[in-house]
């Protein structure tokens, strides 16, 4: 985790602010945020095995020239209410 913490913090608090975000959106913005950016790899990872981050739904739709299936994400709900 030491070496993805701004990246994931930095996902926790898009997805504050925001409420729900698909993959390649979260990508788009890590990469507008950070001079380094971060591989789709690194942030699918950083998606799926961080607790604070849930699942809740896909869109297939058109993303870089193809037609995609994407998962949307949000905090969880006992995150959400911590925090607020």
């Amino acid at each position: 985790m030491a070496r993805t913490k701004r990246l994931r913090e930095e996902v926790r608090r898009m997805l504050a602010e925001k409420g729900e975000a698909n993959t390649v959106e979260i990508f788009d913005h890590l990469n507008a945020r950070f001079s380094w950016g971060a591989t789709m790899n690194q942030v699918g990872n950083i998606l799926a095995k961080d607790r604070r981050f849930e699942k809740v739904g896909h869109v297939r739709d058109f993303f870089r020239g193809g037609r995609y299936t994407v998962c949307i994400w949000s905090l969880r709900g006992d995150i959400n209410q911590a925090e607020a």
